[in-house]
């Protein structure tokens, strides 16, 4: 066990000056604080729940599912969490949130390279939102280097075929074949069915934040376009339906 430094703070361990130095309104109005304060706590629940991923991904490599569904069952907790954050962010109101909109610039949240890393680590992988980010910046290096990683789909994929499934290329189809041999006989396959449930959960808690944060900017800006040129409302609600694991939501009528 590394020993406590002798003289370290509650301050100095979390580098509180740095932290809480971190917000810097622009406008001078009241509300903009929690805008920010918001967001930047948003951003730190993206890193801890990517640094849950890369365990669960690599747990799920070693077929280790105990100790990974607890990382996943930590990443679900996030995600309570950072759904519920939109309901205090709806305490702006339309008139609050437009007397300080214009400081924001062209920033907007479709900007968060955390987030879409995320999305890639799940399983979402899509190069076109490499664009968003300059060729030569960290951000896109880091995406790209999400891209050419296993996400979790691609690890539970590996772990049905390391189990005797055959998802040949693995096509949708084939993948759904085997989850649904999975739930059919989940005595046989009970860490594989504990495993599936896991990653609905997850999928289940991605589309619930996605739900509350179109309601949220409906509420505060409505069908506005957004900061930095995004479509806003719009373009959240095109994202409703998007799953990482649309196999095992289908399966559900099949069985």
């Amino acid at each position: 066990m590394t020993a406590t430094p002798a003289g370290m703070s509650y301050a100095d361990y979390l580098q509180l000056d740095e932290l809480l130095s971190a917000q810097k309104p622009l406008s001078g109005l009241h509300d903009e604080m929690l805008f920010i304060v918001i967001h930047q706590t948003k951003e730190l629940w993206l890193k801890q729940m990517l640094h849950e991923l890369d365990l669960a991904i690599a747990l799920v490599g070693e077929d280790r599912f105990a100790p990974a569904y607890k990382a996943l069952a930590r990443v679900g907790r996030i995600q309570s969490v950072m759904t519920l954050s939109w309901d205090v962010l709806s305490t702006l109101t339309p008139v609050d949130y437009l007397a300080f909109r214009d400081v924001l610039g062209t920033s907007s949240g479709f900007q968060s390279a955390q987030f879409r890393e995320l999305e890639f680590r799940l399983g979402l992988k899509d190069e076109r939102y490499l664009k968003h980010h300059a060729a030569d910046s960290d951000d896109h290096a880091r995406l790209r280097a999400a891209l050419d990683r296993p996400s979790l789909r691609e690890a539970s994929h590996s772990a049905l075929e390391r189990a005797g499934f055959d998802l040949g290329d693995r096509s949708d189809q084939a993948v759904a074949n085997a989850w649904l041999q999975v739930y059919r006989d989940s005595e046989r396959w009970f860490d594989l069915y504990q495993l599936a449930e896991k990653l609905l959960d997850i999928d289940d808690g991605l589309a619930g934040w996605r739900h509350k944060h179109v309601l949220t900017v409906e509420r505060i800006i409505g069908n506005k376009t957004g900061t930095g040129g995004s479509a806003g409302a719009p373009y959240l609600r095109s994202t409703l339906d998007k799953r990482v694991f649309p196999e095992l939501w289908a399966l559900r009528t099949d069985l």
